[in-house]
């Protein structure tokens, strides 16, 4: 899963204000990797950001990549339903904005899409100024509409007002809740609709301000559905008119969702991107295929079509074999690294760090552990996180530890040990069954009392994993059933069905980004866990410009997670990529958005 901007910011100091990048490295170091493969010689592997590689028309032909099995869900990947890596893998083809990561996190500016300057730092104001060739794939320009737009979907509430602390219920599902109304609440500025520059004005400095205005939805199309035109949609979303609001966020709310094999009509999904959905292009349950856009104005695709399918992760390297798949990105196991290096000179494999990690957490909603931190201690004394990661992990990336903090990484070696050393005592660090037993009593707990682990299935490195939490764990008395479903996202954990779950958040290096995970009733706190300590310190950390403070802030963050235990890291994801070694310009990155970040760069070598 994807880790959404932060709901609450950290105020930056003049010196990052103004930088032009950021990484999401401590002390802003790249993240040290193992061993990495020159992807190709007209890229530097140096460079961080999309080089100009010169590309001035599509070459016809086809590259087939997987991310894994899971459905496309629908164009607006932005719900709490829909975003993820799966889905945005597709959608970020699609959708353009400011700004993009590079392959170590670094914040790339888009200048093909436009650009951007903060004008002041005290009061913090920023200008963005759309290029005058931006357009929809329809041809309507990108406008200050589509900007305010997106503004009024993490701003405006359920009841029609601008948020004043983000906690409201919002008009609009999205992922990010109420983010901006604190920050912004007259939202961006502009002369007329149809402008092609607007300002942000901030009431209070958001620390993570160059990636808080995302790619942008089409505000025509939603103005069409709402019965509007596009001016009335943002005089309403001005005056906060709730004739016009409402039918407006059922659309950008649910409109854009999809059946399987079924894809919206064209006039709903126009693209502001390289990619552009290709008519009859989706097969439910084997691939979805994007087209070149015809009507992207910076560099052309390199390559005509690029084919998604929906290939479970223990069939990639077999796929990539056979030519069924040209790029992949498979979990990193023993046997894929095995297999793709017996695969030789055909295939290219890179190796990293990254910035995803491995996590159990607890469902607060309902079950044994909602109430229980006995029973929660019961489970994690007797969960094997050693002999997790010596198993399955280390044979692949032998620097991999157990992972004891969730906002900093073990490649942070200064900051992780010093924010551990004062949030963890090392409790769980190996498995204690005589203490569990005893957790487990005092919880009053039945013999047989049932664990449904769930997760994203199939995933071999995920079953392996809770086949050695089951063989530890019903020692103690638990029952642990594997509750791996291929609906886990899109159903089992967003209506609570499991009492633990098991995936990762892949993540940027996002200043707040948790408190959107471990804040009260914020959007990605899928399991309902609420601290009142937690939610003060994030507060507390929101609202000073002192690194000092941040760090401290961190540290009772993680403490207070532990000490009440929310949930259970596990490990860093080594990172693996394999592609067809006649393609060109396929780069792997530490981030979120995966390989397939400058798919439209990927072409075959001539």
């Amino acid at each position: 899963m994807r880790r959404a901007s932060a709901a609450v910011a950290v105020v930056a100091t003049g010196a990052l204000l103004f930088s032009a990048c950021s990484s999401p490295a401590a002390d802003n170091e790249e993240p040290e990797t193992e061993e990495t493969t020159t992807e190709s010689a007209s890229v530097d592997p140096g460079e961080p950001c999309k080089p100009d590689l010169g590309i001035t028309e599509t070459a016809d032909g086809e590259i087939k990549y997987s991310v894994g099995e899971d459905e496309f869900l629908g164009y607006n990947t932005l719900t709490p339903e829909t975003y993820s890596t799966y889905n945005s893998a597709v959608t970020e083809r699609m959708h353009t904005g400011f700004w993009y990561f590079g392959v170590d996190g670094t914040i790339c500016r888009d200048e093909t899409f436009g650009t951007y300057e903060a004008i002041s730092e005290d009061p913090l104001q920023v200008q963005y100024t759309i290029a005058d060739d931006a357009v929809w794939s329809d041809g309507t320009p990108i406008t200050y509409a589509d900007f305010l737009l997106e503004w009024a979907t993490k701003a405006i509430t359920a009841d029609g007002t601008v948020t004043e602390d983000g906690s409201e219920d919002p008009l609009f599902n999205s992922v990010s809740g109420l983010t901006l109304g604190d920050y912004t609440p007259d939202g961006p500025q502009a002369d007329s609709a149809d402008a092609k520059s607007f300002q942000y004005d901030y009431e209070t400095v958001y620390a993570d301000w160059e990636i808080v205005i995302e790619a942008p939805l089409p505000a025509h199309v939603v103005a069409e559905q709402a019965g509007v035109s596009t001016e009335e949609l943002v005089t309403a979303i001005q005056e906060l008119d709730m004739e016009v609001l409402e039918p407006a966020a059922e659309f950008w709310s649910t409109g854009w969702l999809s059946s399987p094999g079924e894809l919206p009509d064209p006039a709903l999904v126009p693209s502001s991107g390289p990619y552009t959905f290709k008519e009859d292009g989706w097969v439910a349950g084997q691939s979805i295929t994007l087209t070149a856009n015809e009507s992207y104005w910076g560099a052309p695709a390199a390559t005509r079509e690029l084919t998604f399918r929906f290939a479970a992760a223990d069939t990639h390297v077999q796929a990539l074999q056979n030519g069924d798949l040209n790029v992949i990105e498979p979990q990193a196991t023993v046997d894929t690294v095995t297999q793709l290096e017996q695969l030789g000179e055909a295939v290219t494999v890179t190796t990293g760090q990254t910035l995803t990690w491995e996590h159990l957490d607890f469902n607060f909603n309902n079950g044994v552990f909602s109430d229980s931190l006995e029973a929660r201690e019961a489970f994690a004394y007797c969960v094997p996180r050693q002999k997790i990661v010596d198993d399955l992990i280390k044979p692949i990336d032998d620097s991999a530890v157990v992972m004891n903090a969730r906002e900093v990484f073990p490649f942070q070696t200064e900051k992780y040990d010093e924010v551990v050393a004062e949030s963890y005592d090392g409790r769980y660090d190996e498995v204690d069954l005589d203490l569990a037993a005893e957790k487990f009593a005092a919880a009053g707990l039945e013999e047989g009392t049932e664990v449904r682990i769930g997760y994203s299935a199939p995933n071999p490195r995920r079953a392996d994993q809770v086949s050695s939490i089951k063989a530890s764990c019903d020692q103690v008395g638990f029952e642990v059933v594997d509750a791996g479903s291929p609906d886990f996202f899109d159903q089992d954990l967003p209506n609570g069905d499991y009492e633990v779950a098991m995936f990762a958040w892949a993540g940027s290096g996002q200043k707040a980004s948790g408190q959107n995970i471990y804040a009260t009733n914020q959007p990605q706190n899928y399991g309902g866990y609420s601290d009142e300590v937690v939610d003060e310190a994030w507060n507390t950390l929101a609202s000073t410009a002192d690194e000092t403070v941040h760090l401290e802030q961190t540290k009772v963050i993680e403490k207070q997670l532990w000490d009440t235990l929310f949930g259970i890291p596990l490990y860093a994801h080594p990172g693996v990529g394999a592609f067809s070694s006649d393609l060109e310009n396929v780069r792997d990155t530490a981030a979120q958005s995966g390989i397939v970040w400058s798919s439209e760069q990927w072409s075959r070598a001539s």
